[in-house]
């Protein structure tokens, strides 16, 4: 019995799952995350998967029809949460404050969620193959959104002129590179944590290109 024939057509009905549901979901999800994270949508089995959550096979697809399913469901949960502080910048805000409230939100989501990080990373390194309409839609309209937002705050003479796109990008790799080179940081830091003095440090770099 697959998630299409199961718990898919209870959600179709308006039937609420179960509380045994609910957990054995976020199981797979959490065993899925941990086996995708660590060797790579190509490289998880569903074998490996079901070791992880402590659940058979059948049990796994019973909830999700195949590894491809899980996949999704946790990149469709990654982005939402990843672009949530992007569209929390406020218009009115002061730009700069609003810019660094931004990047530390996004140190943040490096700090507490890598193994959702490296995840995105593997999809985007294998040419999204499951995300790529997303990505061209829903995101790059939230950029040029954003962009634009940027542009008017420059033409309003209170921030430096920058271009808007490359500057996302760039913070996107500032932040995101402490959770996917997670092991190459730590080798060069030891045991210290990163993200203190890496929050200090953007905030300092980005104060002195972005201020007029």
């Amino acid at each position: 019995m697959t998630e299409t024939s199961a718990t898919a057509q209870d959600a179709a009905a308006g039937v609420p799952r179960t509380r045994i549901q609910r957990r054995n979901r976020e199981l797979i999800l959490e065993a899925a995350l941990q086996v995708f994270s660590q060797y790579g949508f190509r490289g998880a089995t569903l074998d490996q998967i079901s070791v992880e959550a402590g659940l058979s096979k059948p049990n796994l697809l019973y909830y999700f029809p195949s590894k491809e399913a899980m996949h999704e469901t946790l990149l469709q949960t990654l982005l939402e949460t990843w672009l949530d502080p992007l569209r929390a910048l406020d218009p009115q805000g002061d730009p700069l404050e609003e810019i660094l409230a931004y990047v530390r939100r996004k140190l943040e989501l490096a700090r507490d969620y890598p193994r959702e990080s490296r995840l995105f990373a593997n999809e985007i390194l294998q040419g999204a193959p499951r995300i790529l309409p997303c990505l061209e839609t829903d995101l790059r309209a939230l950029v040029e959104q954003t962009s634009g937002i940027i542009s008017g705050w420059i033409a309003e003479g209170r921030l430096a002129p920058v271009d808007p796109v490359h500057l996302l990008f760039s913070i996107w790799a500032l932040t995101q590179h402490y959770a996917d080179f997670e092991v190459q940081v730590t080798a060069v830091l030891g045991k210290a944590d990163p993200f203190e003095a890496a929050g200090a440090h953007l905030e300092t770099m980005l104060r002195r290109m972005l201020t007029l």
